[in-house]
């Protein structure tokens, strides 16, 4: 699992100083992710943050700068995105990204648990 431990370090610091969140971390997605309330709110990759967001604010959001929109299965994914170094390396652009995924956080489904075979 590789995935950039500085920006891990930056989003845990960000995380941190919203003490009344419940965060948990963990390996998916090929990187690190960030649960909050049992569910997945943002992602560390190699260099790109995977954020969630509001499915409404798709189209709005996968056309800021540094944004990859999600394809899964030859199908775009509403409500994530990834956002390469450029659409998050300014104090300003990181805490957008982080905010609207904390925001977006109550509103979100927590994914279903898999059953054991």
């Amino acid at each position: 699992m590789a995935y950039n431990e500085r920006l891990a370090d930056s989003v845990r610091a960000y995380l941190a100083q919203h003490t009344e969140l419940k965060v948990e971390e963990k390996a998916m997605f090929g990187g690190i992710a960030f649960l909050v309330d049992g569910k997945m709110c943002i992602n560390v990759g190699e260099d790109q943050l995977m954020c969630r967001f509001d499915p409404k604010k798709t189209e709005e959001y996968n056309n800021k700068r540094g944004v990859q929109p999600m394809i899964m299965r030859g199908r775009l994914l509403d409500g994530y995105c990834y956002v390469d170094p450029e659409g998050y390396k300014s104090k300003e652009d990181f805490q957008f990204w982080m905010n609207t995924c904390l925001a977006y956080n109550p509103e979100a489904k927590v994914s279903k648990k898999k059953r054991a075979k």
